[in-house]
């Protein structure tokens, strides 16, 4: 019984393939299997699925007995019915059903095949609507849509976050007009990875290629008689979608939930034409407007339109600050990068979420603290030419900005903004729901102290600050760098020539409270395991570093001390 399953299956896989099976030109010689193979093209070959009556499989276990009585002794007979009656009982139901739903659903993608080959091109109003787990919705965005089979498009936004941008490519430029920071970026027409949620053609292809569609009835969509259908893509969640009965194109879409939230996006209005008017499609630059291309963020409206770019799963759930307001998601197509930005008065926070490459590898500067469990990096007043990118007008170049970033689950997460570095583990508290660990600054962690104390004069310290401060010697605001003269100063006393014996990369800091830090060197020939520093003339980020002491490395002797 399990051979003939086996060669069964094999035998419907090949006639779903559109492929001659061997058995048409080599029979069989198991009588019950060339039976079986009957049954199965004959149920293949039926124009209409007909659902079988509940005695369906007792009637092909008879029909079968009776051929077989002619032919066979009473104890053959015997014998053959009771393994016909078995396959068949087994088998028949299954076929019926199988080719039933196989049917049904190639007729479904079929029509909504047909349906968009018939059509150049189609203009929509789009609402997008955002649902909780417990079903309520707000309406986050309305857009204008022209589109057609070339991949060319006009999107609008005219309504919600993104209100008055307009993303445009006709097939030879790619561009987005931003007429809050009146500029115009500049992107690669080809390959275009963007694509605005509800795009029709994508979702007639992604129907065609889903693993599984079941029909979950009927309803009214925008005034319009609809299927419902739920959808099982590849590698994915089912999500729900209503096809027009009138034109079989998708109508509504509802996403599966996603980190508490889906989407629920509907053509209000949807009309089909020939081709888009040129005059959507005409490349010009708005007057006082500027141009840029290199670098620029693409500004999207939903996290499910950044999917369709990112090459990676986004991680935590996110959920707006108290007293922030959503005012932009962008991805940076270039860097794989996604980013959210929050907006409260004059204040705001960029959240940034990219692949992890690699462990983290904190800046030279940075405190270090912990996000949960993780280790993370707290930068005071980044550099305000490097904060500014991805920005804009949001930002002028007197804000000082602080930023947290750390690892987890393979991704990269960076929280920046221009408010305090206390503001700022609220802030990111309250998005992620986790807890922040800042090291205090002037409170010693356990096992700072160093087996070596280092001597220190205060006066020649005071006046390095002073030089510092006046732009000399910007070496001793890194306590890296700081590290690696003092510990090669340690093995060359009468000074140093050449290259440093020590390597800038040799050298972790491995504890950072902004005014204390513990650095480790990596290199056998170091006389020191651990060097510790602290900040003796200012505690703040323009406050020099100075070595107060260190650890002896496993292979050194007294010889070495001081």
């Amino acid at each position: 019984m399990g051979d003939l399953k086996r060669k069964l299956s094999q035998y419907i896989d090949r006639l779903n393939e559109e492929k001659k099976p061997d058995e048409h030109s080599k029979p069989s010689r198991v009588t019950e299997y060339e039976e079986l193979m009957d049954t199965v093209r004959m149920v293949r070959s039926l124009k209409e699925p007909i659902y079988p009556e509940d005695n369906f499989a007792d009637k092909i276990a008879s029909m079968l007995e009776k051929e077989n009585r002619k032919k066979d002794t009473l104890y053959t007979r015997n014998k053959r019915i009771r393994k016909i009656a078995s396959a068949a009982a087994i088998l028949a139901v299954f076929l019926s059903i199988l080719f039933m739903q196989l049917l049904n659903n190639k007729d479904i993608v079929y029509a909504m095949e047909k349906a968009y080959k018939e059509i150049g091109a189609y203009h929509g109003i789009i609402i997008i609507e955002q649902l909780n787990q417990e079903g309520d919705s707000i309406r986050q965005a309305t857009r204008e849509v022209w589109a057609d089979k070339e991949n060319r498009y006009y999107v609008k936004e005219l309504e919600g976050i993104n209100e008055g941008i307009i993303t445009i490519n006709n097939g030879e430029k790619k561009w987005q007009i931003n007429p809050g920071e009146q500029q115009v970026n500049i992107f690669s027409a080809f390959p275009d990875t963007y694509h605005f949620a509800f795009e029709i053609g994508k979702e007639v292809e992604d129907v065609k290629n889903a693993m599984d569609i079941k029909e979950l009835g009927e309803d009214i969509i925008a005034g319009r008689e609809t299927d419902k259908l739920q959808v099982k893509p590849q590698g994915g969640d089912a999500y729900l979608i209503w096809i027009d009965k009138e034109t079989n194109l998708p109508l509504q879409k509802e996403t599966a939930m996603q980190n508490a939230i889906q989407y629920r996006i509907r053509y209000e209005e949807i009309t089909f034409t020939d081709d888009i008017p040129e005059a959507e499609l005409s490349y010009s630059i708005p007057e006082g407007y500027t141009a840029a291309e290199d670098g620029q963020e693409l500004v999207v409206n939903n996290l499910e339109e950044a999917m369709n770019i990112l090459e990676f799963e986004t991680g935590k759930d996110m959920s707006s600050p108290e007293g922030y307001t959503l005012e932009r998601i962008t991805v940076n197509t270039d860097e794989q990068k996604l980013n959210f930005y929050y907006k409260h008065g004059q204040e705001t926070v960029k959240v940034t979420q990219e692949r992890a490459e690699d462990t983290l590898k904190s800046d030279a500067a940075a405190i270090l603290g912990k996000v949960n469990e993780s280790s993370a990096e707290i930068l005071q007043s980044v550099d305000i030419r490097e904060g500014l990118t991805g920005f804009g007008s949001l930002l002028t170049e007197k804000s000082d900005l602080n930023s947290i970033r750390w690892q987890e689950n393979g991704i990269e997460y960076t929280v920046m903004g221009n408010v305090t570095i206390d503001r700022l583990q609220k802030v990111t508290e309250s998005l992620f729901h986790v807890k922040v660990q800042i090291p205090e600054q002037g409170k010693e962690e356990e096992g700072t102290m160093p087996q070596i104390e280092a001597p220190v004069n205060m006066d020649i310290e005071e006046n390095e600050q002073k030089s510092v401060d006046a732009g000399h010697s910007p070496w001793r605001l890194d306590p890296v760098y700081v590290t690696q003269v003092f510990v090669s100063l340690l093995l060359s006393p009468e000074g140093i020539t050449g290259d440093y014996p020590i390597s800038y990369d040799s050298i972790e800091i491995i504890q950072n409270s902004g005014a204390e830090a513990v650095a480790e060197i990596k290199d056998e020939n170091s006389p020191a395991s651990k060097v510790y520093l602290k900040k003796l003339i200012r505690q703040d980020a323009t406050g020099i570093w100075t070595a107060v002491g260190y650890d002896l490395s496993a292979n050194e002797t007294a010889a070495h001390l001081w």
